[in-house]
């Protein structure tokens, strides 16, 4: 993580041998850090806003709408960036056992 960017910040709603539900929050300019992801997931956003998903081999703007959901393979690695001016919200469900 960035040290001049504060953390998103990542609540676990369910943990079970189904399914991670992660109910992660931004604050304008906040990050998730890079990491990689062990499971395919959904992405289901709370709120309209722009993310800035860094990748190894590029950056991309991303395009949030309410309850618009996207699919992303297991294997992602990216660092999430709020580049919007209000603070975002969404929920992330990650797919164990698929």
């Amino acid at each position: 993580m960035s040290k001049e960017r504060p953390a998103a910040v990542p609540t676990t709603k369910i943990d079970n041998e189904h399914v991670i539900v992660t109910e992660w929050r931004f604050a304008p300019g906040a990050e998730t850090g890079w990491h990689r992801h062990g499971h395919d997931y959904v992405v289901c956003p709370a709120t309209d806003g722009t993310l800035l998903l860094e990748n190894p081999d590029g950056n991309v703007k991303a395009e949030l709408k309410v309850s618009q959901p996207y699919f992303r393979n297991q294997g992602v690695e990216h660092n999430v960036i709020n580049v919007g001016e209000v603070d975002m919200v969404f929920i992330e469900v990650e797919l164990k056992n698929v």
